[in-house]
């Protein structure tokens, strides 16, 4: 069910250096919304996570458990990085990782070609390099070490010493192309979101670019540069190509035309090497730039970025064996607006899946299907008359479903739950006011509750579209349990807000609680 209109997404390609906490899960999840919106939107959609496995934090890394680099990526993949896509239901097209075959040729082919082309020649740097950012580090993003680290340079996003690093490197001749990238910034002003994402980059390039080393040559982890064995490429250009050799650059031209460009959902630590670096790159290539990069804020515990080496991260799972994939991807989607940071507790968690999924959304489920059952014998009753007040539904319930998709566009996830979220809270009023449980009391108003009922199974039932790409488990339960026709992934989310589309006479089986009551101490 394609309309033609291609709609490539991807994550960052993720260091697993270490296991994923739920920073690395609110960026897939979010990735994953988008895509299954799109998918049931009728568009050619794609969705492309992986890993990046290269570079000399893997090496040492390794090095330190005793293995090689490619047994110690083989099992943090394995063990690690395909469970949490598993544990967060996530509907991903493809998986890359940066040791496979198809990648390491690709890229190959990709250097040589902008080499071929001029923009890469040899020269000799020094710099201090953070190994953790696998970066060497500009001005602004190094400060004075205190305590432990006080008279050295230390990273200011690792808090950790940089060293200083002097090879014979190839550089790539980033500051030929500063002009073409204000004027693409200038425009296409929405290449770069939010705002203020896009005013960071700005000022960025408008100060200066310096050219960019693309290779190393102390270490022999990587992928080699083809014309000098001696060199690998830098891990962040073989990093940043996985979009482009994952949909088949310099193998498969017609899926590559298909594809790209893409659209780029990344951290906003790592926003410059996509917003600057990598179309820079592609323009050398003489490739079309992305289609758009969006930074996402950071996920903060205690005030402080998520992060392992500072033992503020948090495995997802720690959330799901608790709540559920589907409350993990309702919270860190709708409570934090996409695009700023956001402070996890577990206190805020527990407390919005009480009030909004148990007891909002779930509650509002459960006892809808349950009078359909005891007062129509399971089977959807049809409305007669609508009066004022049911009208007044449908509207709310087609004008969500709009708002909520331009929302999407805009990559506004956070929005488009909001205002779905205004047919959950309209229903639950709607069935105060209307007291269907009085209504079956009296046999003149049988044709009334029917008309009620089926208004709130109808509202059901565009929820469960609606909020599929969000939460899938959940509506995948309603939408049986309503006893509506096809699959639910294949409904058109752009249609959700028709009304009428529920046959009445349809089954409606028994739902178990949505969201059951959890037991969590805080």
């Amino acid at each position: 069910m394609t309309h033609g209109r291609s709609f490539y997404i991807t994550t960052p390609i993720y260091y697993p250096s270490d296991v994923p906490h739920i920073g690395h899960g609110y960026t897939t999840v979010a990735v994953d919304t988008l895509a299954r919106w799109h998918r049931q939107a009728g568009d050619d959609t794609w969705m492309l996570t992986g890993t990046d496995e290269h570079g000399q934090k893997m090496l040492r890394a390794a090095s330190a458990n005793g293995v090689t680099p490619q047994e110690w990526v083989d099992k943090l993949v394995t063990e690690a990085w395909f469970p949490l896509l598993e544990t967060l239901d996530v509907a991903n097209d493809d998986f890359i990782r940066t040791t496979q075959p198809r990648h390491e040729e690709r890229v190959k082919q990709f250097v040589q070609a902008i080499f071929d082309r001029g923009y890469i020649y040899a020269g000799e740097y020094e710099a201090l390099y953070c190994v953790g950012c696998e970066e060497f580090k500009p001005e602004s993003e190094i400060v004075d070490g205190t305590g432990a680290f006080e008279g050295l340079k230390v990273c200011a996003i690792h808090s950790k010493p940089l060293e200083l690093l002097q090879e014979k490197n190839y550089f790539f001749k980033l500051s030929e192309f500063q002009d073409k990238l204000l004027e693409l910034y200038s425009s296409v002003p929405d290449f770069i979101r939010p705002e203020s994402a896009r005013n960071e980059v700005v000022s960025f390039v408008r100060n200066g670019l310096k050219d960019l080393s693309i290779s190393r040559s102390a270490f022999d982890w990587g992928i080699t540069v083809p014309w000098d064995e001696s060199h690998v490429i830098y891990v962040w250009v073989d990093a940043l190509l996985n979009y482009a050799t994952a949909v088949g650059y310099g193998a498969d031209a017609d899926e590559f035309a298909r594809r790209w460009p893409a659209f780029h959902v990344v951290g906003k630590d790592i926003l410059r090497f996509h917003a600057v670096i990598w179309p820079a790159m592609l323009m050398a290539a003489g490739l079309e730039v992305p289609r758009g990069v969006f930074a996402h804020g950071w996920l903060l515990v205690g005030g402080e970025k998520m992060s392992k080496s500072k033992l503020t991260g948090i495995a997802p799972t720690e959330i799901t064996d608790v709540f559920g994939s589907d409350a993990y991807r309702f919270y860190f989607l709708s409570a934090i607006a996409f695009g700023q940071d956001g402070s996890f507790s577990w206190e805020d968690l527990s407390a919005r899946y009480q009030a909004e999924l148990a007891n909002g959304f779930g509650n509002l489920a459960s006892r809808t299907t349950a009078m359909i059952e005891r007062y129509f014998e399971g089977v959807v009753p049809p409305p007669v008359e609508y009066s004022e007040r049911d009208l007044r539904v449908q509207k709310i319930v087609r004008d969500a479903a709009s708002v909520a998709d331009a929302a999407i566009e805009r990559f506004r996830i956070d929005e488009a739950i909001s205002s779905i979220w205004t047919i959950v809270d309209d229903l639950n009023l709607y069935i105060t006011e209307n007291e269907p449980w009085a209504l079956a009391k009296d046999d003149a108003q049988r044709a009334r509750l029917g008309t009620v009922l089926y208004t709130a199974a109808e509202g059901l039932r565009a929820l469960a579209v609606l909020l599929s790409p969000v939460m899938p488990v959940a509506t995948e339960k309603l939408w049986v349990a309503l006893g509506a026709t096809g699959r639910l992934v294949d409904q058109p989310i752009r249609e959700a807000g028709e009304w009428g589309v529920l046959a009445p006479g349809s089954s409606v089986n028994g739902l178990a609680p949505l969201f059951p009551r959890v037991e969590q101490s805080v």
